[in-house]
């Protein structure tokens, strides 16, 4: 019994460790700095896609753009194991409970084929649970995401894309 209790004791441990050293390695532009009476609560790594629809662009007769719609992906803990899902609001849900978010502030991505970087202020929309005590999120670390290249025209009006992304979305909490 001891050895299976040090085990858990030891991977927890490690997962902690590993998380921390994460969250100490990305170097966030200030804008999207945690305010000061924050802390980071955990980390969860989103695979999803990006979902965007081919719309014709307000204001210009006869122009089309990708309009992004909405995300939708699974949420993972530092051991790859499976904690919930990401989706439109923009909302992240666990078995136990939810948040939303809206958006405070943006940041271009470091590499260009990703969706921005953001801090989201949260608010709890569920019971109770893990997610319930989130005061802000971060996405960070974005790979992917960004609108389809290829061209959106009046005959693909209509049309969705679905764009793989991949992020880091770091919970915070009060102090």
């Amino acid at each position: 019994m001891y050895r299976i209790c040090m085990a858990a004791f030891l991977s927890l441990l490690l997962t902690a460790c590993a998380s921390q050293q994460k969250a100490a390695t990305v170097d966030v532009p200030d804008n999207l700095k945690p305010r000061a009476n924050e802390s980071l609560a955990m980390i969860a790594s989103a695979k999803g896609v990006q979902i965007y629809e081919c719309r014709a662009k307000q204001g210009q007769a006869g122009a089309y753009e990708w309009a992004f719609v909405a995300p939708e992906a699974d949420l993972f803990d530092a051991s790859g194991k499976k904690i919930g899902r990401h989706y439109a609001g923009p909302h992240w849900e666990a078995t136990d409970g939810k948040v939303a978010g809206t958006v405070k502030e943006s940041a271009a991505a470091p590499r260009a084929d990703a969706i921005p970087w953001l801090m989201l202020a949260a608010k709890s929309v569920g019971p109770e649970g893990s997610f319930s005590k989130m005061t802000s999120v971060q996405r960070l670390n974005t790979a992917g995401g960004a609108a389809p290249k290829t061209p959106c025209s009046q005959s693909s009006v209509g049309t969705t894309s679905r764009v793989p992304y991949t992020a880091d979305y770091y919970f915070l909490t009060e102090k």
